[in-house]
């Protein structure tokens, strides 16, 4: 099975399970143009996500998440797509449309990870600071 590696901005590093988990399969990160419009992201952050996507080895592309994903496979004959887990609904979304748009016999997988924080209250995602400002003394004990 051939594989291509999906990034998403909630896991950038370096140490990312799917970077290990393929070695060298080639791998993208898609700016989301409708999430980009949605929040209304700062350019201090979309700096701080360029700059951390400058130490990946990483194909970087703009515009609908999942038509991009399936299209980065299709050019490089990929049928599986494999990227880290997101507690975010909007990443749910685009890995049911992505499922939804690939070929037959072409798989998403989602890895799960270790989560940074047990934490099973409401959490604000959009902003990191109120993000951890919820969870740090879950983190420091």
């Amino acid at each position: 099975m051939t594989t291509i590696v999906w990034i998403h901005a909630d896991n950038l590093s370096p140490e990312n399970p799917v970077l290990r988990a393929a070695p060298g399969a080639p791998a993208i990160f898609v700016w989301d143009d409708e999430l980009l419009l949605d929040w209304r992201i700062s350019l201090k952050r979309i700096v701080f996500i360029y700059e951390c996507l400058l130490e990946l080895p990483v194909t970087i592309r703009r515009g609908d998440v999942a038509r991009e994903l399936v299209e980065f496979a299709h050019a490089h004959y990929a049928n599986r797509i494999l990227t880290a887990a997101s507690p975010r609904p909007r990443h749910r979304e685009i890995c049911r449309r992505v499922a939804g748009l690939m070929p037959k016999g072409s798989r998403l997988e989602v890895l799960d990870e270790e989560p940074f924080v047990a934490y099973e209250g409401k959490i604000d995602l959009k902003r990191f600071s109120r993000y951890w400002n919820t969870v740090k003394r879950h983190v420091l004990t």
